[in-house]
């Protein structure tokens, strides 16, 4: 990722961080939205669920210069999604409903260079988790 792609994507994170539940309130929304079949995968009150989406998601992007720094935490992630039978499909819809929720936050701020950072940056990070041993690996 480029330094402009990396502050992007920091900065617009610290917009939607404002109001963190409501984003990945609605996150899993458009998630469960595009895929019903993914809902008995989490448990029913998704209050801890959602802090543990921006919860990793700052982690992540606070780490964006130095992706070393949080290999391991992310590939262990993907090890966890292995047992929850997390498939390459999943990460694909996963993606699609993380920028749909991005858009649907940021409004006009979300613009194609916003999408190309942003998809980027979810591509890395769904790569990553699929290099965990007997993770299925992530759809481009």
């Amino acid at each position: 990722m480029t330094p402009d792609q990396i502050a992007l994507i920091r900065r617009q994170f610290g917009l939607v961080a404002r109001r963190a539940d409501a984003f990945a309130a609605d996150f899993y929304d458009n998630l469960f939205h595009l895929d019903g079949t993914l809902r008995p995968m989490f448990p029913a009150d998704l209050s801890a669920q959602r802090g543990k989406l921006v919860k990793v998601l700052a982690h992540v992007i606070l780490s964006l210069d130095d992706l070393a720094a949080v290999i391991d935490d992310v590939r262990a992630l993907g090890a966890k999604h292995v047992g929850y039978g997390v498939t390459a499909a999943d990460y694909h819809t996963v993606g699609i409903a993380l920028l749909k929720t991005l858009g649907d936050h940021l409004g006009d701020g979300f613009d194609d260079a916003s999408r190309a950072a942003w998809a980027r940056c979810y591509g890395m990070l769904a790569e990553t988790m699929s290099e965990a041993e007997g993770a299925p690996r992530a759809a481009a």
